[in-house]
């Protein structure tokens, strides 16, 4: 495994990390209810994706 034989200065190490930056998600319109759903995943509006409806992926309200 391979061992930095010098100590990274701070300056060094927050330029590197400057890059981590996150990305926003991308969303589209649910062609069955139009409300915004990740791509490739079932709306969690209305639970469904390319014409089939799946129950587990509707959001419910958490009722205490």
């Amino acid at each position: 495994m391979a061992v930095p034989k010098r100590k990274m200065s701070r300056s060094n190490t927050r330029s590197r990390r400057a890059n981590w930056k996150t990305t926003p998600v991308a969303t589209t319109t649910c062609p069955n209810c139009n409300a915004l759903a990740q791509p490739h995943m079932a709306c969690p509006s209305c639970g469904t994706y390319k014409g089939r409806h799946y129950s587990a992926a509707e959001q419910t309200a958490h009722q205490a």
